[in-house]
């Protein structure tokens, strides 16, 4: 039986709120120069095709790609990391569940900016840790993947789009609504994919360059 694979991934506050209530099942993350350089070398060797610069993949090329994606294959498995703090020894005491155990981290998803939590933390000069800097020992979500493959970032349908988290909403009387509400991602445009692209480039992403992307699908499993 082949070894199962674990490797971290980043998700922001609202993505992690998205993956803890089953509403995100699938993220995009785009190629990498070093993907791109190898694929470039598999084409100087015969063993795959380019990348076309517009259109599908050459179905022999699809397996070739899929094996470069640098977070794992189906069955493989992905740790998040995100934002956090360590209260050990902080004398701040931490129960997500009121009649539960103390438990050690606290997590930027489940506290608000301006919050009372989040202020009566900085009162005592505690500090949120990026999610970059998080030890295996502190992740809570543990990711199975199930599918991975190339395309382009515009290539998205709307299903996809719900996929991601993000959604396009408006309120009773239609009027588009522009904000973070509770437990949901909430963008001010009026398509699943304008939304979808709006968070793309919150993250620093360039939608209008469409570039190719791994899209990997992934179900939640017990840590």
């Amino acid at each position: 039986m082949p070894e199962i694979k674990e490797r971290p991934i980043l998700f922001s506050a609202p993505m992690v709120r998205a993956i803890l209530e089953g509403r995100k099942t699938v993220t995009r993350r785009p190629l990498n120069e070093r993907v791109l350089k190898n694929i470039g070398y598999g084409v100087q060797l015969g063993e795959c095709h380019e990348l076309p610069s517009e259109g599908p993949l050459h179905p022999n090329s699809i397996g070739y790609y899929n094996d470069f994606c640098p977070f794992g294959q189906p069955g493989d498995r992905l740790y998040v990391r995100e934002t956090f703090m360590d209260l050990r020894g902080t004398g701040v005491e931490h129960r997500p569940d009121p009649d539960g155990p103390l438990q050690r981290y606290a997590y930027g998803a489940d506290t608000r900016p301006g919050s009372h939590g989040d202020e009566a933390r900085k009162d005592i000069g505690l500090k949120w840790t990026p999610s970059i800097h998080m030890p295996r020992a502190a992740s809570r979500i543990l990711l199975e993947i199930t599918a991975v493959r190339v395309e382009r970032l515009q290539d998205i349908s709307d299903e996809q789009c719900t996929a991601e988290g993000v959604r396009a909403m408006r309120d009773d009387s239609g009027m588009l609504v522009g904000r973070e509400g509770p437990g949901q991602y909430v963008t001010p445009w009026p398509t699943q994919k304008e939304a979808f692209r709006d968070i793309w480039e919150t993250t620093g992403g360039d939608w209008n360059a469409n570039p190719w992307v791994w899209a990997f699908e992934f179900k939640r499993v017990t840590p």
